[in-house]
């Protein structure tokens, strides 16, 4: 069993490692993009795009965290496939260039903790029997939808290592995460991505999308452990 490690407070709240998350539900997209268009949307110069013949990957991931030490709440992640500047070509993880929640103390932690880029926005889910849509509002704007269909998966999740890249105290930063991987795969020709206004629906535009994504997933009561990162050199 892992040692516990207690980080401190945030809002009289202890934070500690491992971060145990139960239960969240989750479409997981990625999207072939031009390498160009990502490069302006990844701050700093401390991570590098992983990217081919000037296609990088962008990855647009929408949890409904259920069971979450840090809240039951709502969290969209936008960001690239990437690797510490001059990492060996083995070297994998993803930088989170946005990352709404719909909470204030996750905003919080995640902003201080992780040096995730975390801003309070309104994130809703839909559930059918046959389908699932969400959005995301941000700054008071809708920046854009998706339904999917809602697939049962025939297998259980597999559980895979990565790691999430940031910048804390404006450093490089990283955060090893264990986390299931669904298997209800969806047909991309199946999912619907509409885009509003305002910044975030602008970047969207800047990559080309609304367009079908090369992969995607949903996934339901999956589980994940984060735990206590560290500085990138």
């Amino acid at each position: 069993m892992s040692s516990i490690i207690e980080w401190g407070e945030i809002q009289g709240r202890p934070i500690t490692f491992p971060l145990e998350v139960l239960s969240f539900n989750a479409v997981s997209m990625t999207f072939d993009v031009p390498s160009d268009a990502a490069r302006a949307l990844l701050p700093g110069d401390a991570f590098e795009l992983v990217e081919v013949d000037g296609v990088a990957q962008f990855v647009l991931n929408v949890c409904d965290y259920r069971e979450n030490p840090w809240g039951d709440y709502n969290e969209v992640n936008l960001g690239f496939l990437a690797r510490p500047t001059g990492a060996p070509v083995d070297v994998l993880g993803s930088f989170i260039y946005r990352m709404p929640v719909d909470q204030d103390f996750t905003c919080e932690a995640g902003n201080k903790v992780m040096g995730f880029p975390k801003t309070v926005e309104r994130i809703d889910f839909e559930y059918g029997n046959d389908k699932v849509s969400l959005k995301l509002l941000f700054d008071g704007q809708l920046a854009f939808s998706i339904t999917i269909p809602r697939p049962t998966a025939t297998e259980d999740a597999v559980r895979m290592k990565s790691i999430s890249y940031s910048y804390l105290d404006d450093q490089p930063y990283g955060t090893p995460v264990e986390l299931d991987v669904a298997t209800g795969t969806i047909d991309p020709r199946d999912v619907v991505l509409e885009l509003g206004s305002g910044i975030v629906a602008d970047e969207l535009r800047s990559l080309g999308l609304p367009k079908p994504p090369t992969y995607c997933t949903w996934g339901e009561a999956l589980s994940a452990t984060f735990q206590l990162g560290s500085r990138v050199r």
